[in-house]
């Protein structure tokens, strides 16, 4: 008689996509709100006062949210980055953080911020398991700060929950986000560097992407990371460094003179769709396998129309490897390899793609 060991099924394999991508990283939208009005996001033209948001029974709860983060980190997920809007504003949220750095096979948590909010909460959310924070910040300027954060942000506060995540000591250290646009805060990129050197704070540039269909992105509003690069390293000369793990998104340099690093985010230059590794869950539930996606998938039905039956998780880690497995998505790719690449918003915008607030950039 064949022993127990012996008979007993072997592990499901953990899926692919159509290009052989695995999935390792899952962005958990929180929350669709932001105390923001970031016009490169959520331009106050369109998410005024009057604007619908999600109620709170239209979110998925903490303990919905667990049970896909569960299932995908049984599929392979061993990242989980929380988004929104502005994650900060979701009730709660530590005891979300708790629960999924304790998930089998997770190993990294960690939180995307406007970073206001951080003075109240960092010492809690390091308490709670998160390993990593990147804060959202595109200019030390404060009339450049403004017109950027539509009028609503104040520097001085998220510069002050820069210095509340740094001093909570997160295990993997604190980042800065900034967007780079032509003509608006390219010329105050050595400033925020200069802010930022000698910290342990990395500043990573992001190019001004086509994310959305409200956001008037027009090709000319891009800064290239080569450009950017070279302005820098004619002020400080840099080395780059090599990738930390497989599908690292941001290119990372470090000064010569030993002041950190920086890193470049290039997707519309130098799209890296072909190692992305990445799918996004709505705080509606819906499943998105790339930024630029035009549809998702609805894990919420499922999810509470299986609320009482214990098959639920099997099904749901079905639906989920079923997704990935069909997953082609490399829209920056093909976006550079059009005969024409688009040159305004217009064009751009007739994929009718998801919103960054509502997937979490």
């Amino acid at each position: 008689m064949e022993d127990d060991h012996n008979s007993r099924a072997a592990p499901p394999v953990p899926p692919v996509d159509q290009l052989g991508r695995p999935l390792r990283d899952l962005r958990i939208s929180v929350m669709d709100r932001c105390n923001f009005r970031c016009p490169y996001c959520m331009p106050e033209a369109t998410y005024h006062e009057a604007f619908r948001f999600l109620g709170p029974k239209e979110r998925l709860d903490f303990d919905e949210i667990e049970q896909v983060a569960r299932m995908a980190a049984a599929l392979g997920v061993t990242k989980i980055r929380l988004t929104g809007g502005e994650p900060l504003l979701r009730p709660g949220l530590p005891d979300l953080v708790r629960r999924l750095s304790v998930l089998p096979g997770i190993d990294d948590v960690a939180l995307t911020t406007n970073g206001v909010l951080l003075p109240r909460f960092a010492p809690a959310l390091r308490q709670a398991g998160l390993r990593r924070v990147t804060v959202s910040l595109d200019s030390p300027d404060p009339a450049v700060f403004a017109h950027m954060s539509g009028g609503r942000g104040d520097l001085s506060a998220v510069l002050k929950g820069i210095d509340a995540a740094c001093a909570a000591g997160f295990e993997g250290g604190v980042k800065i986000n900034t967007v780079v646009q032509r003509g608006v805060n390219d010329a105050g990129v050595p400033d925020i560097l200069a802010r930022f050197r000698h910290t342990g704070v990395t500043v990573r540039l992001i190019e001004y992407m086509d994310v959305g269909n409200r956001n008037g992105w027009a090709r000319t509003d891009i800064v290239p990371s080569s450009e950017l690069r070279a302005r820098i390293a004619a002020r400080w000369p840099l080395e780059p460094l090599p990738p930390r793990y497989r599908g690292e998104v941001a290119r990372r340099y470090r000064y010569v003179d030993g002041a950190g690093e920086i890193g470049f985010v290039s997707s519309v230059s130098e799209p890296f769709c072909g190692m992305c590794a990445r799918a996004r869950l709505s705080s509606d539930g819906k499943l998105y396998t790339c930024l630029f996606a035009t549809t998702g998938t609805d894990l919420r039905a499922l999810l509470r129309a299986q609320a009482h039956d214990d098959d639920t998780g099997q099904r749901l880690r079905a639906v989920l490897s079923r997704i990935w497995r069909h997953r082609a998505d490399r829209y920056s790719e093909e976006r550079t390899r059009q005969p024409e690449f688009p040159a305004s918003g217009e064009e751009i915008s007739r994929r009718e793609k998801i919103e960054m607030h509502y997937i979490g950039g």
